[in-house]
């Protein structure tokens, strides 16, 4: 029985993981977990930050989050009424 809530914070929280945690698409979430990691250190890299830019970034890093942990909510939710 997978717990929703520990798939939808671990997608929020980190592109990836509430996939690999499901056990339904493991490869995905291993995908996105790299990707995470690799665009991540990329915004490390960055040594002049234009305010506007990161804040476009940060929105849309929230936004993606956001449709990941609902996607991984209802992906548990699934996986628990079978």
């Amino acid at each position: 029985m997978k717990k929703p809530w520990i798939s939808t914070l671990l997608n929020f929280f980190f592109m990836g993981p509430g996939y690999i945690y499901n056990g339904k698409r493991p490869l995905l979430g291993v995908f996105w977990t790299v990707a995470a990691i690799g665009l991540t250190y990329v915004e490390l890299q960055i040594q002049e930050i234009d305010m506007t830019l990161y804040g476009i970034m940060f929105a849309s890093v929230f936004v993606a989050n956001t449709c990941f942990a609902i996607d991984g909510y209802r992906e548990a939710k699934a996986l628990n009424q079978k």
